[in-house]
């Protein structure tokens, strides 16, 4: 089954909670603090491993949660951080944040890695709070939540030559003569109903990958027959091959055919129509191909190649892949949209989507109760060790640094009144 589009959830591990210890040693009065730091939580790490041809792990694996660090230890022992979660994708996958639809990562190469999750520091044991005026401090963190998130991961093709045209062209077939891949090949329309890749070698032994994608139709771009769900596959090709039925065995025009596959690749993303094309005129052995074939190029209007060949017969097919070849080597790689590039070439990737511009959010519940919310308060929240009473005031000291007590106060909070925060509840203290 291929698959070449899911939505996974993924978390990055939480860090390690810091400890409150204390030396207890014989003839070491007074000993002091010495709770270790928790260690870091694991990054959920995508990795690219060419063995892999489709996402579908996937669809049966949609949770993927990375381990937390270890906590602290007592005698200043710092806990262990937790090794990185890697996840194995195969070439091509396009990693999108579900929710702004932000490109997080684009996978191409053998090996190649993005941390899609990171996973949360470790927190602070109580030797780090030590201070003058507090020698002993009962005050430890708890570890930082890791970062969580749905991702989109849409898998993208890796072909040098994509092959389009109608249904029943014969693209299938000029895939399984020149290369050895075997794709269904039967007199019906949409045989072909996921991509299928194949690796051409020509005599001069100059090697490229082809890709056969199911049939276009009109519409396709909108999502009619299979073409929108593969139009994908052509975005990082760098060289069409559009295959045409030059016996109109269909009973369509060839030319007719040609302005609407080229319409279909435009609507979808006008950078396709920038890749040069080569038209292959196929089923000349059957009559009236040539009749067409002259037709056909007397209202071509732009300067176009035009192979006449038989795929099954294997006639002119040594001409076309030369020509294939030589056009792979002129033409550079095609940025996908994305991808913006400077003047030096480098790809800069600007991570926007990292913080919460408001540290707080108050809103009101039905029953009167202030809910407080907001990704920075609640990391606070999660950081704080309740167990202490030094660690609930300086939660307190925060919301107040945060301005949390003035914003409540001018929502109308009254001394006595319910504040919610996550799934905890607080009395509103004047």
């Amino acid at each position: 089954m291929f698959v070449d589009q899911t939505k996974i959830y993924v978390k990055g591990g939480d860090g390690g909670n810091g400890m409150v210890a204390f030396r207890r040693e014989k003839y070491v009065p007074m000993g002091g603090p010495a709770g270790g730091d928790g260690g870091k939580g694991a990054d959920v790490v995508f990795e690219v491993n060419e063995g892999l041809r489709t996402l579908m792990d996937f669809r049966y694996q949609r949770h993927w949660k990375a381990p937390r660090g270890e906590h602290g230890m007592s005698k200043n022992q710092h806990g262990k951080n937790a090794k990185d979660m890697i996840v194995k994708v195969p070439p091509g996958t396009v990693v999108m944040d579900a929710e702004t639809k932000e490109v997080i990562a684009d996978l191409v190469e053998h090996g190649q890695r993005a941390v899609i999750a990171k996973g949360g520091r470790g927190g602070r044991g109580n030797s780090r709070f030590a201070t003058p005026s507090n020698p002993a401090p009962e005050l430890a963190e708890n570890g930082e939540p890791g970062l969580e998130r749905d991702v989109i991961l849409e898998l993208k093709l890796l072909a040098d030559v994509g092959l389009v045209g109608f249904p029943s062209v014969g693209k299938s077939t000029l895939l399984s003569v020149v290369s050895s891949a075997k794709p269904k090949i039967a007199e019906y329309h949409f045989t072909t109903i996921v991509p299928n890749l194949g690796m051409v070698e020509t005599e001069d032994n100059r090697s490229f990958v082809m890709a056969d994608l199911p049939g276009l139709i009109e519409g396709a771009s909108e999502g009619v027959g299979l073409g929108h769900q593969f139009l994908r596959h052509i975005e990082r090709t760098r060289v069409i091959v559009h295959v045409i039925d030059m016996a109109a065995m269909e009973g369509r025009d060839p030319y007719d055919d040609f302005l609407t596959i080229n319409k279909e690749l435009e609507e979808y993303n006008l950078r396709l129509t920038e890749r040069p094309q080569i038209i292959v005129a196929n089923k000349m052995d059957m009559p009236e191909a040539e009749e067409n074939l002259q037709k056909f190029k007397e209202r071509l209007e732009e300067d176009f190649p035009i192979f006449p060949i038989s795929a099954l017969s294997r006639k002119g097919l040594r001409e076309l892949l030369f020509s294939i070849a030589d056009k792979i080597e002129q033409t550079p790689e095609f940025p996908l949209d994305h991808e913006e590039e400077d003047e030096t070439g480098i790809n800069r990737v600007l991570y926007k989507h990292e913080a919460d511009p408001e540290a707080f959010y108050i809103t009101r519940e039905p029953d009167g109760a202030f809910v407080v919310s907001g990704e920075k308060i609640e990391k606070l929240f999660k950081m704080t060790n309740f167990q202490t009473d030094e660690s609930i005031r300086r939660f307190s000291r925060q919301l107040r640094g945060l301005g949390v007590d003035e914003a409540l106060r001018k929502k109308g909070a009254k001394d006595g009144d319910t504040v919610k925060l996550l799934e905890f509840e607080f009395e509103f203290v004047e």
